[in-house]
């Protein structure tokens, strides 16, 4: 198989490689295509995979390429993960939405809507190149905000585009193994979650038929076992009923998040710049670039979502040892290929369906959005696609939500894909962290002044507002 990595310079890649080299999805590629728009960015990753330690299987033929069509021909998987604008756009993601008040985080609320605004054009690109050059394979998508970018695929590729995150799975692993019934991997038997990209809840967790959420949630130990446990606190999971995805953090404590956003010495975006910048160019020469990579990738890891944690507050090892993304997407790829049927938790139209249990009947696997939306959810993936499982109806506030933010996303889409201003500063005003007109059009007007190249965007039907 030959799979090709869009973003190939980017700093989790050598994880994917790493995983392919030994354990359950080793011999799954022969060949492993690293595709980069930035030369210096390819030849720092080639340095790191070239300097890992020996795994003791079979490692794929690494080939490297800044030539789109050659990268692509031939593929029969792609993984996109790209960030246009690069860390240094992730920057102004966040300090245009903190200059107004607001939250600035990457993938939520305005500074979500201004990376989508960027890496759904170039996405519509890598599209129509698959279209051209490998019409068959599937393309395996990372880029952020996931959701909402393969929301934005689906007319050109149809079903053979499936949007990935951890961070859903992440939490029905860690909730399964605090009350002691742990999942097996690629199984999601009694789980229910419901949700969009970054905005989901855990609400059944019943893997031999009795639900043992509840117990957990009145189990204030076993919450202080889990990240999510201590990030919302027992009182408001007792409230919810279920365990929310950490990103809904951002929308339940938005005053204390933008204010402990604020009170850092520089953002996460920022932060990861000046780690990138000085990194990248020292692993191309480096004679141990793997043992400087790695350190690296501990640091970032110990960051995330630092905003959230209380003063001293470690991450567990568990966290930190990488095996997020990268297993999802060769989970997925696996299964795909005919590797053996996998559930896990997917970005993917909500409908077709493929019913169960007492919800044999269900048209659409999250009740309350349109069929066409892309929600996460369990899905069943098998060789002919991903397919989403029926969930319970979701309760007033969280179907709100999800709604809500829905037409956030498509006010977005709509925007790049008519070229039409006012939808982006619909999106932007809509949005339930924001929630206003003007803001929505400073937002937009700041964004235009840090990207320029938005303003291509705004085609001859586009209407000012």
């Amino acid at each position: 198989m030959r799979l090709m990595i869009a973003g190939g310079g980017g700093f989790r890649v050598p994880l994917v490689y790493r995983a392919l080299c030994a354990g359950p999805f080793a011999g799954l590629v022969d060949e492993l295509v690293l595709y980069d728009v930035d030369a210096g960015r390819l030849a720092a990753i080639e340095a790191v995979i070239g300097d890992m330690p020996p795994a003791g299987g079979s490692t794929p033929v690494v080939v490297v390429s800044t030539d789109l069509r050659e990268a692509l021909t031939g593929a029969d998987m792609v993984f996109a993960a790209i960030r246009p604008g690069g860390t240094a756009g992730r920057i102004a993601d966040e300090r245009v939405a903190l200059d107004l008040g607001l939250l600035g985080q990457e993938t939520t609320g305005a500074g979500g809507i201004s990376y989508a605004l960027r890496s759904i054009p170039r996405m519509l690109e890598l599209a129509e190149a698959m279209r051209r050059h490998c019409p068959e394979a599937w393309l395996i998508n990372f880029t952020n905000p996931a959701g909402m970018v393969t929301e934005a695929l689906e007319p050109v590729l149809g079903r053979k585009v499936i949007g990935i995150c951890d961070s859903a799975g992440g939490l029905v692993h860690r909730a399964a193994r605090a009350v002691g019934a742990p999942l097996t991997e690629g199984t999601l038997d009694g789980v229910g979650y419901f949700g969009l990209n970054h905005l989901g809840w855990l609400y059944r967790l019943a893997p031999g038929g009795q639900d043992l959420l509840p117990g957990l949630l009145s189990d204030h130990a076993a919450l202080e076992s889990l990240e999510e446990g201590r990030l919302f606190g027992q009182h408001t999971l007792l409230q919810l009923g279920c365990l929310p995805n950490e990103y809904l953090y951002y929308y339940y404590q938005t005053a204390q998040a933008t204010d402990a956003i604020r009170r850092q010495q520089e953002t996460r975006g920022a932060s990861i710049h000046h780690q990138q910048s000085a990194l990248y160019p020292a692993l191309a020469k480096a004679p141990h670039a793997f043992e400087l990579w790695d350190g690296a990738r501990r640091a970032r890891e110990e960051g995330y979502l630092a905003e959230a944690r209380t003063r001293g507050e470690q991450r567990d090892e568990s966290d930190l040892a990488g095996g997020g993304y990268e297993r999802v997407a060769l989970s997925v790829m696996r299964a795909l290929s005919g590797g053996g049927s996998a559930q896990l938790i997917l970005n993917v139209p909500n409908a077709p369906v493929l019913p169960s249990g007492a919800l044999a009947t269900a048209e659409v696997a999250v009740p309350g959005l349109p069929p066409d939306a892309v929600v996460e959810v369990p899905c069943e993936v098998t060789p002919d696609g991903a397919l989403p499982l029926a969930q319970a109806r979701p309760g007033g506030q969280f179907l709100t939500l999800m709604q809500h933010v829905k037409e956030v996303e498509r006010l977005t889409i709509r925007a790049v894909a008519h070229g039409e201003r006012s939808a982006a500063v619909g999106a932007f005003a809509a949005h339930p962290l924001i929630g206003s007109a003007e803001l929505g059009e400073l937002l937009l007007t700041g964004y235009e002044a840090a990207f320029p190249e938005l303003a291509q965007l705004w085609g001859p039907k586009a209407s000012d507002t």
